[in-house]
């Protein structure tokens, strides 16, 4: 078994990303806001532009497992949908959260979120599960979801008390450990069959492959020797 320095550390942190996880802690800030009149145009734009980024996010994932297309030349799939919901949620929850602090406080919060969406991302190369491509679109898309919410409308000022705040704290140390495991990656997967009409998935494996012979028939040089130039992605241990 192939061992990860800190891998029980990474596994942590990578299940900050999952939409199980971060989907009920969002509703739970779009709730708070949608019963503020400051908040409501903040909570519109921001269900608005995540269900975009969804979209998009699944649409690579279908496009690749259904139908092969990726692109090789950078190893990639599809976008990181961890990455996405990290960078799309946690700069704006851990904002709401902070809205009664004076304006540096909420700053803090905001660039604290955007640090934990960046770790989120990196964990997911780390344990070998995306390639650093598509860890950076989904840290993209979901950045723009985030930037462009805060663009078109304000956080507003208010005061949360501290039952809120702590319900989403415990709600974020503990579901990590004690969540099932998420079912999203096999619901896209059944959805790419569906929709393609393949019978397997496709698989990073068979872009890799397919690629390298292509370059092997374009220079031509053997297989092994086109190998050691492609990407490859690391694998988590086995379970």
């Amino acid at each position: 078994m192939v061992v990860i320095p800190g891998y029980s550390y990474w596994a942590f942190v990578t299940r900050l990303g999952e939409a199980q996880i971060l989907l009920p802690a969002a509703l739970a800030a779009l709730l708070w806001l949608l019963r503020r009149d400051e908040g409501r145009r903040l909570a519109a734009w921001w269900v608005a532009l995540l269900s975009l980024a969804v979209a998009l996010t699944t649409a690579s994932k279908v496009a690749f497992i259904g139908f092969g297309w990726g692109i090789p030349e950078i190893n990639f799939t599809g976008v990181s949908g961890h990455a996405m919901f990290a960078a799309a949620v946690y700069p704006l929850l851990f904002g709401t959260l902070a809205g009664a602090l004076p304006p540096a406080g909420r700053r803090a919060a905001l660039l604290a979120g955007c640090a934990l969406a960046l770790l989120v991302g990196v964990s997911r190369a780390v344990i070998g599960v995306h390639s650093w491509s598509e860890v950076v679109a989904g840290l993209a898309v979901g950045g723009a979801v985030s930037g462009v919410a805060l663009a078109l409308a304000r956080l507003p000022r208010t005061t949360l008390g501290l039952a809120v705040p702590a319900a989403v704290a415990l709600w974020l140390a503990l579901t990590p450990v004690h969540a099932p495991a998420s079912r999203t990656h096999d619901w896209v997967t059944a959805l790419s069959l569906k929709v393609s009409g393949r019978p397997v998935p496709y698989t990073r494996r068979e872009m890799l492959r397919e690629w390298r012979a292509r370059q092997a028939l374009r220079l031509g040089r053997s297989d092994d020797d086109c190998r050691r130039c492609a990407p490859t992605t690391a694998r988590p241990p086995a379970t």
